[in-house]
């Protein structure tokens, strides 16, 4: 067993370490060559590329073994139809979507909480934070962002079960983001963006995709290629919608706070 474990560490290692030196050589390179000055705190700078390493290594692993097969199991089960009609004593023939409530209660909640422990998402609102003088909150934009995934991840999961052409889906979503980018605050709109992106990052990403793959696999009359793939597309959409609407929000509450005290006066 644990040689087993350290076998698959190493390969795991070398692995990320071949995938890291070229990240490495492009920036010393540019350091050296380029801007050509020593690089400070050099030693320190070193050991961070270790624990980065070293850190990949261990993540790696752990999607392999723990976060892709729960994904998967949490799938098997929340469509097993032993779970679903426990309480009836035949099984019907035919399924409908309402019959998948725990697997939208499940996705909704894993999105949410996956999200909020999300490393990229946390780095982009303390900075977002730090430039906006406090305007823009680290945890409103958080739990905006949560939301707006939770909501996209639950409606990914309908359309696995529903079987519906995602691209209906995801064409209304970014009709809806340009319509909001017209009217949201300017200085949200390209936070906002970016806010799509940096959920499909190292936590959401492998419990998403095991979900969507779990739900494909077991759901009845639907294609693993087909239809389990596309969650992480929802994941990125509707956090962009979540976040303009956060502002949009927040904008109108502003703007009658100083409208009331006006009157006040």
């Amino acid at each position: 067993m644990l040689s087993e474990v350290l076998n698959t560490f190493l390969s795991t290692f070398l692995s990320t370490l071949s995938d890291v030196i070229p990240i490495a050589v492009i920036i010393f390179g540019f350091q050296f060559l380029v801007i050509r000055k020593p690089i400070a705190n050099l030693r320190r700078v070193l050991i961070g590329f270790g624990y980065v390493i070293i850190g990949l290594t261990l993540f790696l692993m752990g999607l392999e073994k723990a976060l892709f097969p729960i994904g998967k199991l949490m799938a098997q089960q929340l469509t097993s139809p032993e779970f679903i009609y426990d309480h009836l004593e035949t099984i019907p023939d035919v399924f409908v979507w309402s019959d998948y409530y725990w697997v939208y209660i499940f996705a909704f909640t894993i999105g949410f909480s996956t999200t909020i422990a999300e490393p990229s998402l946390i780095a982009v609102a303390i900075k977002a934070s730090e430039v906006s003088g406090g305007a823009i909150g680290v945890w409103g934009l958080r739990v905006a962002v949560a939301f707006g995934v939770a909501i996209g991840i639950s409606l990914g999961c309908y359309r696995i079960v529903t079987g519906l052409p995602i691209h209906y889906f995801i064409i209304c979503g970014y009709i809806v983001v340009v319509v909001q980018t017209f009217f949201a605050p300017k200085l949200i709109v390209p936070l906002a963006y970016d806010s799509g992106g940096v959920t499909t990052s190292t936590v959401t990403v492998p419990l998403v995709a095991a979900l969507g793959l779990g739900l494909a696999e077991t759901v009845p009359g639907r294609s693993v290629l087909i239809d389990g793939f596309g969650l992480i597309a929802f994941a990125s959409l509707f956090p962009i919608i979540s976040v303009m609407a956060y502002a949009q929000l927040a904008e109108l509450r502003s703007h009658r706070l100083h409208h009331q005290s006006n009157n006040d006066a």
